[in-house]
């Protein structure tokens, strides 16, 4: 029976310490695309669904459902990214979700509720990838 002495244990704790945060980053992030997408598609398809009478930040309801619909799917991809555990994405996954956090605040005068959820999802996802990012994600 082989002894693991206390440094090697500290060594395989120290490695796999950040996996669940970066599946969950990638998880939320993943989730925010995809609920991005959706709100984006509401936005153009019918936009009775929002507040009556919003002012918006640069334009109106179409533009911001674009740039909603177009962040989206940006951060379908970093989420992807994060799930191969490259570096590129860690950083493209951490603006991303920057992106989304800011495009959410700005917006957040349709849904004040679901934007500061959003809002909060991605600062914990910027907080997985920024702290636990630099490590591959082997789930072997």
């Amino acid at each position: 029976m082989a002894t693991v002495s206390n440094r090697e244990a500290a060594y395989d704790d120290d490695e796999y310490a950040g996996v669940g945060w970066l599946i969950f980053a990638a998880s939320m992030l993943g989730l925010v695309g995809i609920l991005a997408i959706i709100d984006g598609i509401v936005g153009l398809s019918k936009s009775k669904f929002y507040a009556a009478n919003a002012t918006y930040v640069f334009s109106d309801l179409r533009t911001w459902a674009w740039f909603t619909l177009i962040v989206g799917v940006l951060a379908i991809i970093a989420a992807m990214g994060v799930f191969t555990g490259s570096g590129f994405a860690r950083w493209f996954g951490m603006i991303g979700a920057g992106i989304v956090a800011i495009e959410q605040f700005a917006s957040m005068q349709a849904y004040p509720f679901w934007s500061l959820t959003i809002f909060a999802c991605c600062l914990l996802v910027i907080y997985g990838l920024a702290r636990y990012g630099g490590k591959r994600m082997d789930m072997d």
